[in-house]
């Protein structure tokens, strides 16, 4: 797979973006409707794509190599799904062959997020949709 073709894998859900707290007893992650500074709330897609990582040093950007080791990953991820030798689902914008179905499919987090510019207390902030 080239570095486009891996890329084009992203559904432009949000969901990954979304900020998380670990349970450091048991490891389980919970997901929160905080999104990422840099995740814009309408396109659901990184306004610093290529820098992230120079503004969000905790990024964690998706590799074939880590695919495996990030558990918190949602069941509906592409490169998930790909790892798994599954298939995509109808709404994937390379299935449908339209980017709005994410969202008009209510996968991703559009509508459902607040910035972490708005919020101090994540534990204030878990949700249980992204799953």
């Amino acid at each position: 797979m080239t570095p486009d073709e891996w890329e084009s894998l992203c559904d432009g859900c949000g969901r990954c973006c979304l900020n998380k707290l670990e349970n450091e007893l048991t490891g389980e992650v919970y997901f929160t409707d905080v999104a990422c500074r840099l995740l814009d709330p309408e396109t659901c897609r990184c306004t610093s794509y290529e820098d992230r990582k120079r503004f969000v040093p905790e990024c964690q950007i998706l590799t074939r190599r880590n695919i495996k080791t990030l558990g918190w990953l949602p069941s509906t991820c592409a490169y998930r799904l790909v790892d798994e030798g599954r298939e995509l689902y109808w709404w994937h914008p390379l299935v449908s062959g339209d980017p709005n179905t994410v969202h008009e499919a209510r996968i991703s987090v559009r509508g459902r997020i607040v910035s972490e510019r708005d919020t101090s207390d994540l534990e204030d902030h878990v949700v249980s949709w992204p799953r």
